[in-house]
């Protein structure tokens, strides 16, 4: 399943339907089980080895993501 995920986010966007709906039906989970296994799938050897680019990729968005929540806690508390 790991490498049919990745597979996945290299072209989901392609796709005629919504991502969350794709992610019911191809996988059979939910957005929040698919994005958490997801997300310590990108952290694996294997998953850079089987595709480094969309690997790489969805770890900058992800710390993207989180420098971004972090700024906006850091921003709020200094108020």
């Amino acid at each position: 399943m790991e490498a049919s995920i990745l597979d996945f986010e290299r072209s989901w966007w392609a796709d005629d339907q919504p991502k969350d709906a794709a992610i019911a039906d191809r996988f059979a989970l939910t957005v929040a089980e698919y994005y958490e296994l997801l997300n310590t799938l990108i952290d694996s050897d294997e998953a850079l080895e089987h595709d480094q680019m969309v690997v790489r990729r969805l770890r900058r968005m992800r710390d993207r993501r989180r420098r971004e929540r972090f700024d906006e806690i850091a921003d709020g508390s200094s108020s």
